[in-house]
This record gives structure tokens, sequence and C-alpha cells, in this order.
């Protein structure tokens, strides 16, 4: 392992073990509708003002071993797994950079802006992503300044994203045959009239991908209530589902809502056979969303590559 990489990792990791007790804020506070900068942290218990010592990213609940110092009451073990969680992703993130750095340096060419803004995709998705599973496991809420929040930040980075395209990169131009085809870096363009402009095709393509995923769940519950006659699914789940769609795209929101509904079900499952649920018991399916969609932020680019390859249309 080389060395640079573990200390551009551990840089990472410290930095999002920050991140994540800032996100515990939220996750506590935007709930309810309380300010997250106002006060400063306290018991929820008995309402001390947590001293900055005992306010150390996973170090200080363990010292304090999960307890407030002033009361005694229990500290929820979802802080450190908090922090731990958004610590991992700092770390990825780093180490995302520092090899985009190396593969770059060895060619003789630095990284484009392009890279930069897609090295944001992953640390913003899953510090949201995060947090919703938190939010929704606790409270079956998925807040808006999260879902609506988010599908905002995913579009202006695909916005940014679209002013650094190159000339011809990402357009779709109409053939002399009448057929559309996708010119890319690389690859032969197709001869013919432009029918979309790269950034045009990139911004509309993404906007196009949130309105789908979130149709996609909106028929479902739709449908769930013209059966069953009362609510399966909630807005918050549509909203989740769209704001994948807007950092990651159509195909990568449709593998999560898969992955993410064969979770639940499993859960659901597991928790029937023990009799703590029955048909009618509500899950978080947020939550669930949240963990599949973190696991295709990191590994669905090859697996959709892999399934495409599978149907002979890569």
């Amino acid at each position: 392992m080389n060395p640079l990489l573990g200390s551009f990792e551990l840089i990472g990791f410290m930095l999002g073990l920050f991140f994540g007790s800032f996100l515990n804020v939220c996750i506590v506070r935007v709930p309810r509708g309380e300010s997250v900068v106002k006060p400063r942290s306290h018991c929820m218990a008995c309402g001390h003002g947590v001293r900055w010592y005992d306010n150390l990213p996973v170090l200080s609940w363990a010292l304090l071993r999960g307890k407030c110092r002033d009361c005694g009451v229990g500290i929820s073990w979802r802080y450190p797994v908090v922090e731990l969680g958004v610590g991992l992703v700092g770390a990825i993130t780093f180490q995302k950079y520092f090899l985009i750095q190396v593969y770059k340096t060895s060619r003789l060419m630095g990284p484009t802006s392009g890279e930069y803004i897609e090295l944001l995709v992953f640390p913003i998705l899953g510090f949201i992503l995060i947090g919703l599973i938190a939010i929704d496991w606790e409270w079956h809420r998925l807040p808006d300044e999260f879902t609506l929040g988010g599908i905002a930040a995913g579009m202006f980075l695909v916005c940014v994203q679209a002013i650094f395209l190159g000339p011809k990169d990402n357009q779709i131009v109409l053939s002399t045959t009448k057929q559309l085809r996708m010119s890319s870096p690389g690859s032969f363009a197709a001869h013919g009239n432009v029918f979309l402009t790269g950034p045009e095709a990139l911004i509309f393509g993404r906007l196009a991908a949130v309105v789908g995923a979130a149709l996609i769940l909106l028929v479902v519950r739709w449908v769930y209530k013209a059966l069953r006659k009362r609510d399966g699914l909630g807005l918050g789940d549509v909203k989740m589902l769209a704001m994948v769609a807007a950092f990651l795209g159509f195909w990568p929101a449709v593998l999560t809502l898969f992955l993410g509904t064969m979770l639940a079900a499993v859960y659901g499952i597991a928790l029937m056979i023990r009799g703590k649920a029955h048909g009618l018991t509500k899950l978080p399916l947020g939550s669930f969303l949240g963990v599949a969609g973190l696991f295709v932020a990191l590994f669905g680019a090859g697996m959709i590559e892999w399934y495409r390859g599978l149907l002979g249309l890569a």
C-alpha cells in the first residue's frame, strides 16, 4: 500500500468524522424544525451543554461509555455510527482523488475540471443519504431539507459539469440516416445536424431521470392506493429516489429502488418470522433506499455495465 495514499485516506476520514458530528446535529434538529446552529450542543435529557472535550467524534462517546457526563442517561449508538459512516465516505473520496492524481500524472496530464466535479458527487450524496437513513429509521420521515435540497444540489453539480464539457462532448447528432447517435470522447462523431449540444443533453437528460424516477414510485403509490384504499408509500420516498437520480442518473436510481426494496423485504420477512411485524407494519423504506444508494454510488456503474453486457447492449 502506498503510504501517501494511506495519508490521504486518513485525512479524509478525520474530516468525515467532523462532518458526521454536524450531521448528527441535523438528524436530531431538522425533524423537529429546530435550528442546526443555535443553541449549542446539549444533552437532550438534562439540557446541560456538551463540553468541547465531550464533543469529539466517536472518541468522546467511547470514553463516556455512551452516557451523558452530567445525568448518566444513555447516548444513542447512532452518534458514533453516523460519524464513522461519514468518515468512511471521506476516506473513499480522498482515495478517489489520490488515484485520479496518480493516473493523470502518469500520463503527463492534469485532472479535468469535470473529474473534480464528479468527485464531489459521492461525498455530498453520501452525507445526505446517511442523514436520511438515520432520520427515517428513528422518525419514519424524510425531510424536504434533505430530499428536495439534495435534488437541487445534484442538479447544480450537473449544471457546473455541463459548463466544462468539451466542444463535442456528450452531444447528440441527427445523422443523415435519421438515427440518433451519441458522440463521446474518443469515438467517431456521427456526421449530421446537432440535435442536442453536450450541455443540453446532460442537463435535460438528468432532469428526465429525476422525473422518470419520481414517476415510477408515484405510479406504484397510486396503484397501491387504488387497490388497497390507503397509502402504502410516502411522498418522501418518491423525492428521495428522485434525489438519487439527480446525482447518479436514471438507471442507477432504478437499481437503488430494486436493491432497497429487496433489503426492506428481507428485513420485513425476518421481523414477521420473529413475530415482531405483520403484513400492515410500516417499514422505513427510505433507510433501505439509502443503504442501496450508497452501494450503487460505489459499485452501480460496474453492475449496470455488466448487466448491459449480459444482454448484449454494451
